[in-house]
């Protein structure tokens, strides 16, 4: 079976269609070898009962049992060449008429009814010793002259039609076989050349490499049952190109988030090791390495949670938790924040969320940070929340520097910022939005970001009422 299964899709039809035509063809000979079979036993036997019918009215209407004894050459003359048999007898008696080339034994047949003419159900067989078979016929007339039985047997040998049986059984087995070739041979080209697209598409396909992801299969060109396999192929190229560039910029962008933290510990490590100083230096520079390093372990810690997430590693236990009184922690939480940029929080929320108590904090906590960090300085961060029939929704809002559309579907991006500058300021590695992202992912649920009006940022979190497969 596996040897099957590893042969070529040409070889594998072409097989089945060799067989098929094989089958067909076998079965239309077969076919018409029995009609032939069964038109010549009936023709046989139509004019053996007619020849018996023929003798029988002789016996009783033309000649006596004297003159018939007396034109025995009549009647092989009447039979012919052929090696037919005509016995005329009476019951228990020697023939009187006995025409037998073939010297054939004469079976005991049965006798019908005197002046019973034979029907092609009383017709009786026997085989020759080479196989071939015999069938008889017999009747019972009455003589003219004194109205005594005479039986009137015939006997056909099938030995003509044996031999063109077989030869009709030959050329039957011939055709068959040349027609099985010339399906083969016909299906082979015809499926060459019906795959030549597939090949074609093979050989496109050959070329791409993560060098060229900007190659695409010309679903135009290919077969209409080939083009959705195109159409797929290429939407599958285009998810590979996209992700592959995302991973290259994941790279760079992960390489530029350690490269300086690093970069700061070898230079700052450096200079103090230059010359000898005193205890407050060093233990300047250790507070300092270790806000660096510090840095990385967040970062460390960020990319593998996302990791976890990525994989479905991570289980949530979910749990009903009030959003008023989650929202209003959070706000006191922040408010120290919050104040050294002149803002403050307004919370309006009801209803409870089945979530994961920590996973949702951190979700938010980020939202808020972010909110904090990019919002204007004097305005309102407003937190909200809602329960429905769907679920529950937090909102958090805040006013700031309006967002380009282009940059909007990518916030949730890994280490993507809209700011470069100030995310230097505000120490962001550019992963919160994405653990948020990922968050909601293993919740079943979805984050959103919109701007309802030009300079106010509204991001959404919508928690499902159940469990989703995710």
């Amino acid at each position: 079976m596996k040897l099957w299964t590893e042969r070529s899709l040409t070889a594998r039809t072409t097989v089945l269609f060799a067989s098929i035509a094989c089958v067909v063809i076998g079965t239309l000979g077969a076919y018409f070898y029995h009609s032939a079979q069964v038109s010549l036993r009936l023709r046989a036997d139509t004019v053996l009962t007619g020849r018996v019918e023929h003798f029988s009215r002789i016996v009783h209407d033309l000649y006596s049992v004297s003159e018939l004894k007396n034109r025995p050459l009549l009647f092989e003359t009447m039979l012919g060449a052929e090696q037919d048999v005509l016995i005329f007898r009476r019951p228990g008696e020697t023939p009187f008429v006995d025409v037998n080339p073939g010297n054939i034994a004469i079976p005991t047949l049965p006798a019908n009814g005197t002046g019973r003419l034979p029907t092609l159900a009383d017709i009786r067989q026997t085989r020759l010793p080479d196989g071939v078979p015999v069938h008889w016929a017999v009747a019972t007339a009455k003589a003219r002259e004194d109205g005594s039985e005479v039986e009137v047997i015939a006997a056909h040998p099938m030995t003509q039609e044996m031999q063109m049986l077989a030869a009709y059984r030959d050329r039957i087995l011939l055709a068959t076989f040349v027609g099985m070739l010339a399906a083969t041979l016909l299906a082979y080209y015809v499926l060459r050349r019906a795959l030549r697209p597939v090949r074609e598409i093979a050989t496109r396909a050959a070329q791409i490499s993560p060098a060229s992801l900007s190659v695409r299969l010309d679903s135009e060109a290919a077969p209409v049952e080939l083009r959705q396999l195109t159409n797929a192929f290429n939407a599958m190229l285009d998810r590979l190109a996209e992700g592959y560039q995302r991973l290259s910029q994941f790279a760079a962008d992960l390489a530029h988030e350690i490269r300086t933290p690093v970069g700061a510990l070898i230079g700052q490590t450096q200079v103090t090791l230059a010359r000898s100083r005193d205890a407050d230096e060093y233990q300047q520079l250790l507070e300092s390495n270790l806000e660096e390093l510090n840095r990385l372990s967040r970062i460390a810690e960020n990319i593998l949670f996302l990791a976890h997430a990525d994989h479905a590693t991570l289980t949530i236990e979910r749990e009903p938790v009030d959003l008023h009184g989650e929202l209003v922690r959070i706000a006191d939480y922040f408010e120290g924040v919050a104040d050294e940029r002149g803002m403050r929080f307004d919370v309006q929320a009801s209803g409870v969320a089945l979530v994961d108590p920590l996973l949702c904090r951190r979700a938010i906590n980020n939202l808020v940070v972010n909110a904090v960090r990019y919002g204007a300085g004097d305005t309102v961060v407003r937190l909200s929340g809602i329960q429905n029939d769907d679920g529950a929704t937090v909102v958090v809002e805040n006013d700031g520097t309006p967002i380009a559309c282009d940059q909007i579907d990518r916030l949730f991006d890994r280490f993507y910022r809209t700011d470069s500058a100030r995310s230097a300021i505000t120490e962001s590695n550019g992963l919160g939005l994405a653990i948020v992202k990922a968050i909601m992912h293993l919740h079943g649920g979805s984050a959103h970001v919109v701007c309802p009006t030009p300079g106010v940022v509204r991001f959404e979190l919508r928690f499902p009422r159940a469990p989703k497969a995710v």
